[in-house]
């Protein structure tokens, strides 16, 4: 597998990080190697928050991506969106939740836009909102093929309580579910 770089964006709060984190723990467990780098201001909750996920199965000398390397991102919130899109490569994908990020028409010119409204899949569907970074991270993965879906479902399972088991496993499903059908789109 060549090397995998995507980049999930939001606000502190949010469960970026999280995600991240479950991303390079499943590929490390798969023997390969995954790191997450993580930016964001002083602000505990509300500033703007970015991960970059770099998954290997060679050693992995260089922690961060540089401009236009990135082929996915995923964003929940338009402070971050507008600081960190520009590292996406040209055609390179980036899922946005509607009704939190609006692209400009040159955004959707220069990248390939899919909208989930992953927040109020959250909310609305399984009932609980921190259950948004499990939602993005299947939606990544079905996106990227980027780890063995078992072992992240598994890893996502061994980050979260266990009082939030039953509710992360509907967002797994749901996170399937919606990449599936933008990807038919």
């Amino acid at each position: 597998m060549a090397r995998t770089l995507m980049r999930f964006t939001g606000v502190g709060g949010q469960g970026v990080l999280l995600a991240g984190e479950i991303f390079a723990a499943a590929k490390i467990k798969l023997g390969g190697h995954g790191l997450k780098t993580a930016t964001y201001t002083s602000q505990v909750r509300g500033g703007p928050t970015v991960v970059d996920i770099t998954l290997d199965d060679e050693e992995i000398f260089y922690p961060y991506a540089n401009d236009g390397e990135i082929d996915f991102m995923l964003s929940v919130a338009q402070v971050s969106y507008n600081l960190f899109k520009d590292g996406v490569s040209k055609g390179g994908t980036i899922i946005i939740d509607p009704n939190l990020v609006k692209p400009t028409e040159e955004d959707r010119a220069t990248w390939n836009i899919v909208e989930i409204p992953i927040i109020t899949i959250a909310k609305e569907e399984v009932g609980l909102v921190l259950t948004q970074s499990v939602i993005a991270l299947t939606i990544a993965n079905t996106y990227m093929s980027a780890v063995e879906p078992e072992t992240l479902k598994e890893t996502m399972l061994s980050k979260v309580p266990p009082k939030v088991h039953e509710a992360n496993l509907k967002a797994w499903e749901l996170g399937i579910k919606y990449a599936k059908e933008a990807m038919a789109k």
